[in-house]
């Protein structure tokens, strides 16, 4: 094993995932997008805004992230 401080970077190969959600979800993910640009000036789309959002919500759930430290 090399003897250095910083420890092998993960994989970082990105993975498509293709979802299908119902309308309602379409018109609140496109609010948030707007909402998002108004509070950064900084437009981004849904599409690129959906990772950081479910990053996001896993690490707050407490209990999953227990559970998956186990």
């Amino acid at each position: 094993m090399p003897d250095l401080k910083l420890a092998k970077l993960p994989d970082r190969r990105p993975v498509k995932l293709v979802i299908q959600v119902l309308p309602d979800l379409d018109a609140a993910l496109a609010d948030y997008a707007a909402a998002y640009e108004a509070a950064y000036g900084t437009k981004e789309s849904v599409t690129d805004l959906i990772p950081s959002m479910l990053e996001s919500f896993l690490e707050s759930d407490r209990s999953f992230m227990r559970n998956r430290r186990r």
